[in-house]
């Protein structure tokens, strides 16, 4: 076995661990609080919107900024819980994601195990702010966010970030702003704001091959979700009937989403798809600023009745 099949042994077995550790913490949550499911949310339709976020997820598209759309949209929980249940909820389908990916692309292990850590670091730190934040300021964090990462996804479609790069690592001064920007962007993450399109943009502006960047950002996302993820439970921070069908029926997409992938040798039509991403982020972000608008005016009338 060669160093790099080592380091991605033993890589996925810490993550495996990291997704039972995150199951010991789901389940008995789940458990002690089962009489009291949030009796607004729709399993079925919570489980479609899972299914259908996870399976395009596996192509690179993303699953959070469609299910902050979808789940503020179709009125599933309150904007406050948002963040932590798209973190809870995709935690096994993006764990099952980087079983049957992350293997396959060779990187140095140095790139990745210091993007991998930093991220982590980021997740818990960004869970621990995020999980007590008001609604209000949920809101302007995940409009900001989404009107951001939206630009960034912009960025990649019309070519003004690089992806032709060569490298399969990054080393000195690259490597430390690598580093520091995946830990600001698994913080961010914590929010309900995806990882993937500003990870891939930062690896590639850093001269990294675009082929390799999909281990470096599924691996972070990965790592990071179980360990915000418990953060998020133990803060009592998220919509557990979301939570539970999003893990069992994302996960089921997730395979079936692979088998299409192989078919079609991941031939998707990705550019298409992030064009619908971007006016889906932009949605969001607008419903969140108007949210946050209609909220401050009633407050502003009630405070002038009084």
């Amino acid at each position: 076995m060669d160093v790099h099949a080592s380091i991605t042994a033993v890589l996925l077995f810490i993550l495996a661990v990291l997704g039972f550790v995150f199951l010991f913490f789901f389940v008995g949550d789940l458990r002690k609080n089962r009489e009291n499911m949030e009796k607004e949310t729709s399993f079925f339709l919570g489980s479609l919107i899972s299914f259908v976020i996870n399976f395009f997820d596996v192509f690179g598209i993303g699953n959070f900024a469609p299910g902050a759309s979808l789940y503020k949209g179709l009125k599933q929980t309150d904007d406050r819980l948002i963040p932590g249940t798209l973190n809870v909820a995709c935690t096994i389908p993006v764990i099952a994601e980087a079983f049957l990916f992350i293997h396959g692309v060779k990187v140095e292990p140095l790139t990745l195990v210091s993007m991998i850590v930093s991220a982590m670091v980021g997740a818990w730190v960004g869970a621990g702010f995020i999980s007590k934040l008001s609604k209000e300021k949920i809101q302007l964090v995940m409009g900001v966010a989404m009107t951001l990462i939206a630009f960034v996804i912009i960025a990649q479609v019309t070519k003004l970030v690089p992806v032709d790069g060569t490298a399969i690592g990054l080393h000195g001064i690259k490597l430390v702003i690598a580093v520091i920007g995946n830990f600001f962007l698994g913080a961010v993450m914590t929010a309900g704001v995806g990882l993937y399109a500003p990870c891939l943009a930062l690896v590639c502006l850093l001269g990294i091959n675009v082929s390799v960047a999909f281990p470096i950002m599924m691996g972070a996302c990965a790592y990071l979700m179980p360990v915000a993820s418990i953060r998020f439970i133990k803060q009592n921070s998220y919509n557990r009937k979301l939570a539970l069908g999003g893990n069992i029926f994302g996960t089921i997409a997730v395979i079936l989403a692979f088998r299409v992938y192989l078919l079609i040798s991941g031939s998707l039509p990705s550019h298409a798809l992030k064009i619908i991403v971007i006016c889906v982020m932009f949605y969001t972000a607008i419903s969140m600023f108007y949210s946050l608008y209609k909220e401050e005016k009633g407050r502003s009338k009630h405070r002038d009745i009084e």
